[in-house]
């Protein structure tokens, strides 16, 4: 009885390993990651533009860290009354810039996509451009501002070399001094198109295709 029980166990086959969680791809390498970050924000109840680059290194697929650079897009009129003394039809603009440092958790996804929570904290300076009728501008002093821009995003990989991207989040501004009078602090949209440098170098020495669907195993 007991050697057909152990022969009977012998014969079974091994029981299949269990598939690796498709949610999730983890890479042990690291990859530099190049993105162009158009911001979208509410400033004095107008949409405005925000134009942005930033750089930065991903490993093991799920942490991302680098820097980046903003500035307002022009033609936004500020809400601050003009400086006595200014000849009359004096226009007044916004300007606003800054570079944050930023992490980034991609908390699920897989090859093709997904969804993370981008935090940026920054610090940048804003001040006011006075175009006069004359055709000469002057421009105020600039003021030291911080800020927080906790977010979340989604992803979508076109090709293995780039991708396209949208998220939301909130801007909070504070100033060490004077708060601005312009409502700078507020919800934030933007788009991405993000590069993989790593990917797109392979395109170029020709191990991949440039259009190529082929996804395969990540090194």
């Amino acid at each position: 009885m007991f050697p057909l029980l152990a022969g009977g166990l012998a014969a079974q086959p091994a029981r299949a390993a269990s598939p690796p969680d498709s949610t999730f791809v983890r890479r042990s390498h690291r990859r530099a990651v190049f993105q162009i970050d158009q911001r979208f924000s509410i400033i004095n109840g107008k949409v405005v533009g925000i134009n942005g680059l930033r750089g930065g290194v991903e490993w093991r697929g799920r942490w991302r860290t680098g820097l980046g650079f903003y500035r307002l897009s022009g033609g936004l009129l500020t809400r601050q009354a003009l400086p006595e003394g200014l000849p009359a039809g004096t226009r007044d603009e916004v300007r606003f810039r800054y570079v944050a440092g930023y992490g980034e958790y991609v908390f699920i996804g897989n090859r093709r996509w997904e969804l993370s929570t981008p935090l940026q904290i920054g610090v940048g300076s804003y001040y006011t451009r006075f175009f006069f009728p004359d055709g000469h501008s002057e421009r105020s002093s600039r003021r030291v501002l911080y800020l927080v821009e906790p977010s979340v995003g989604a992803h979508y990989r076109i090709f293995r070399w780039v991708g396209i991207g949208a998220g939301t989040g909130y801007r909070q501004v504070f100033a060490s001094g004077q708060q601005p009078e312009d409502q700078i602090s507020g919800y934030i949209f933007f788009a991405r198109a993000k590069l993989f440098l790593g990917d797109l170098y392979k395109v170029f020495r020709g191990h991949e295709r440039l259009l190529s669907q082929d996804w395969g195993e990540d090194e």
